[in-house]
């Protein structure tokens, strides 16, 4: 009986503390669950671990227009200026003889005459500036063999330059030096203002403003290489051209296209009226 006594004691203990076991797990487990989110937010707190806000967009969603225009400006305005020219020239002689024989052989000769000009001329110019930068990144790749500490010092100073702290800019200075083409092509950048990659074409560059100077400059000989026999059909074909090119004009810059448009047709109209009165006042007769 006692002993059965002391057993019932004894169970009746262990049920009277296991309430109090659950309690202490739990606890325990609580301790452990906050010491988890503490160890997660100190962890996320650590120095040099960038804090993101929330809502950062991942990716990048705006884009930029190519501020240097691209191929859209060489050709834009080579065809601008094919048109402005060979209309002025077509508008003088219109104004100093109504033969149109004479009028349409002026056009075809201003045509050939101005695109073979533009592209010799725009292909002596680029292979001279390409030949300038390519002597100059001569002179840096020799400047980057024979004084690697001075040319390291000179980019480091321009890296400090843009606002970047001195032990900084050193240290990011030293491992863009470590490749020397990688150092050529930062010092070429920073120094000279180009790209070993992006050196321009002569050979391009001549014959874009070969076929976009002819392509405006054949807009206003067209009506007269049709049959027509007066200026009013040129003056319709070279308007509506100028406004769509000044127009076009507009996708390189934050001015409208209406506006833009309106002025190269003012610019074109007044060029091809000056000339006009000018042939009319000097006339046929008068060469």
């Amino acid at each position: 009986m006692g002993q059965a006594a002391a057993n019932g004691s004894d169970h009746n203990g262990s049920h009277q503390n296991r309430p109090h076991d659950r309690r202490d797990s739990q606890g325990a487990q609580g301790d452990q669950g906050n010491h988890g989110d503490e160890n997660a937010k100190a962890g996320d707190e650590a120095p040099g671990r960038r804090q993101i806000p929330a809502g950062t967009p991942s990716v990048v969603t705006h884009q930029h227009r190519d501020v240097t225009g691209g191929w859209l400006r060489p050709s834009v305005f080579g065809a601008m200026d094919g048109l402005v020219s060979n209309f002025a020239l077509i508008a003088g002689v219109a104004g100093g003889t109504h033969n149109t024989k004479v009028i349409a052989l002026a056009g075809v000769a201003g045509l050939a005459a101005g695109a073979f000009s533009m592209a010799g001329g725009e292909y002596v110019s680029v292979a001279s500036q390409r030949e300038l930068a390519q002597a100059e990144i001569a002179v840096e790749r020799r400047e980057l063999k024979h004084h690697p500490e001075a040319e390291l010092a000179e980019l480091t100073q321009f890296i400090e330059s843009r606002g970047v702290e001195h032990d900084v800019a050193a240290e990011v200075a030293r491992q863009l030096s470590r490749d020397p083409e990688t150092a050529l092509a930062i010092h070429s950048r920073a120094e000279l203002g180009v790209t070993l990659s992006d050196l321009p074409s002569p050979y391009t560059a001549a014959i874009s403003s070969f076929l976009s100077f002819s392509v405006g400059a054949v807009l206003p000989l067209l009506p007269y290489l049709l049959g027509m026999h007066d200026l009013w059909g040129s003056a319709l074909v070279s308007g509506v051209a100028l406004f769509g090119a000044g127009a076009l004009v507009s996708r390189l810059t934050a001015r409208g296209w209406l506006y833009s448009g309106l002025r190269q047709f003012v610019v074109g109209a007044a060029a091809a009226a000056l000339t006009f009165a000018l042939g009319d006042l000097i006339g046929a007769g008068a060469l």
